[in-house]
């Protein structure tokens, strides 16, 4: 039943090394003097910018923003990078950003593989760079965030040797493949019938949310995330009434800062009065872009394992295909 969908899932180690030759032989032209940058893309399209925002946090210059909705932020002109990703190239919403980001004259880099936008894109030559097609978007993670790390470095605005880490990570993936598909199964055969609640440090934002998301559309399963120490302030005090159909999932990494980690563990103390199904998660890596896409890695097989677990097809997303169907027919007018 899911054969074509693991496929895919088994698949992203090499993806990863395809990414890397578009990447090479993309076609961008430089522009200096960028003072902000933003990303949009919603979805599977977008979660790769969220990641991303996440590794280079620390090290990139100029305030990088994530829109995942219709309209552009007021400083957008002409010195800010947008990039819009869009896999199939008809998302609505990223295609309106893409018309009015046009407008004010910002230097645009389109990320898509084909549809309107790379019509647009090249009927007003504006830089893209094409990817391949065919394929649900959540399964195509690996070509957008390669992308994205690409068009960063290429305009100076991150360091190089992130790339160079990224560039790596096949190898690293392909070697822990098998282990990890073995435990994401052993998980999902203590999880399948629980409400998943996910909690990690801050710097994992992006993994945490692609967790939330696979289990959704891949396992069709309600889930919630939160992040440390922000759920501290707030979430913490939600726990009051014992429910053994909740499970929470710690995703740990050796980049968590350690406070977050004092913070984690205080926490599972006190969760524990609530439910007894708690999991840590623990990541391998040298650095942290491998700690996070082993976790991405994961959470593919992960959700794919609580599909099968489950009955149901990973591929199928009949409501969203319902409410875009129904959106084509209403009107944009208020």
């Amino acid at each position: 039943m899911n054969e074509k969908m693991r496929e895919l899932t088994e698949a992203f180690p090499s993806q990863l090394s395809k990414a890397i030759e578009i990447a090479a032989n993309s076609n961008l032209n430089f522009q200096s003097g960028i003072k902000n940058i933003v990303i949009s893309g919603l979805g599977g399209s977008g979660i790769g910018a969220t990641i991303v925002a996440n590794w280079i946090y620390d090290t990139c210059k100029v305030p990088i923003t994530i829109n995942k909705g219709y309209f552009l932020p007021a400083f957008v002109k002409k010195n800010t990078l947008l990039i819009c990703c869009s896999y199939s190239g008809n998302t609505e919403e990223t295609f309106k950003v893409l018309e009015d980001g046009f407008q004010t004259g910002a230097k645009i880099v389109c990320i898509s593989s084909g549809g309107k936008m790379i019509d647009f894109a090249k009927k007003h030559q504006i830089d893209h760079i094409v990817i391949p097609s065919g394929m649900p978007p959540r399964t195509c993670l690996g070509y957008s965030i390669v992308q994205l790390m690409h068009v960063l470095s290429f305009f100076k605005l991150i360091p190089i040797k992130l790339y160079k880490q990224l560039a790596k990570v096949s190898d690293f993936l392909a070697k822990e493949q098998k282990n990890l598909d073995k435990i994401s199964k052993q998980l999902s055969d203590k999880i399948f019938d629980k409400l998943p609640i996910l909690y990690s440090d801050e710097k994992m934002e992006g993994v945490t949310v692609r967790y939330r998301q696979q289990i959704n559309e891949n396992s069709k399963m309600l889930c919630w995330h939160h992040l440390i120490p922000e759920m501290n302030h707030n979430e913490m005090v939600g726990w009051r009434d014992e429910n053994e159909n909740l499970a929470v999932l710690f995703i740990n990494s050796k980049s968590d800062y350690i406070r977050n980690s004092q913070r984690r563990d205080i926490n599972e103390t006190a969760i524990k009065k609530y439910t007894p199904h708690i999991f840590h998660i623990d990541s391998k890596g040298r650095n942290l872009i491998e700690q996070s896409m082993y976790h991405i890695h994961f959470a593919d097989l992960l959700s794919m394992n609580l599909a099968e677990k489950r009955g149901f097809e990973a591929m199928e997303i009949d409501v969203i295909n319902h409410l875009k169907g129904t959106l084509e027919n209403l009107s944009w007018n208020n």
